[in-house]
């Protein structure tokens, strides 16, 4: 019996920034994070609208490192090594958000966001900001071959990746591509838990 072809995978592009937005908002809908961020589902869907907006138009599609499948089936988002990080100005350009924030949960999203922020690896490393699957795609190996592309040419490079997984049911999809629980992270804001994790180098090709 023949394998399914996996997936295709090439960057987004900018007029494509409305749909893969549209996406992530979908593929998140049930994210723990964005159910403790935003109150309600027309402020989630809103708010989460406008934050993956921001982080694909502003913050990482200028870097070239956004992808997606031949069919849009869904959406990684990664910052490279040399990517410039100012945690100031990138929570300045995620304020669109902000009107669909409602009370305590304004100053929660910015001491979870700020907490995570700061035990943000400083050696210079691949980071997965953001992967989603349509979920009417999920399981047909659509995350698998959006972390294979780019893992290929991380490795090419030498350098280790990291990232956040705000499901623990994902832990174990990272963990295949190497990546290793360096901590499981309770916030001190009261949000979710989140694991934290890092996949060192490995020789291309193994």
């Amino acid at each position: 019996m023949r394998r399914p072809t996996p997936p295709v995978v090439r960057p987004v592009s900018h007029s494509e920034i409305g749909a893969a937005t549209k996406l992530l908002v979908r593929a998140f809908d049930d994210d723990p994070v964005s159910n403790f961020i935003f109150s309600g589902d027309r402020r989630r869907h809103a708010g989460l609208d406008a934050f993956f907006g921001t982080q694909i138009r502003r913050q990482y599609l200028p870097f070239g490192h956004v992808y997606t499948t031949e069919d849009l089936g869904g959406v990684a988002i990664w910052g490279p090594p040399d990517r410039p990080r100012n945690p100031a100005r990138e929570l300045l350009q995620l304020l669109p958000a902000a009107p669909y924030l409602v009370g305590k949960r304004a100053i929660r999203a910015l001491q979870l966001l700020t907490e995570i922020d700061a035990l943000h690896p400083k050696e210079p490393h691949w980071y997965l900001a953001t992967l989603g699957a349509d979920p009417d795609r999920q399981g047909t190996g659509i995350g698998t071959a959006l972390l294979a592309a780019t893992l290929a040419q991380v490795d090419e490079e030498g350098m280790p990746a990291y990232l956040e997984s705000s499901k623990e049911k994902n832990v174990p999809l990272y963990a295949r591509f190497g990546f290793e629980v360096v901590e499981e992270l309770h916030p001190r804001s009261g949000g979710p838990v989140m694991w934290r994790m890092w996949r060192e180098p490995r020789p291309p090709g193994s």
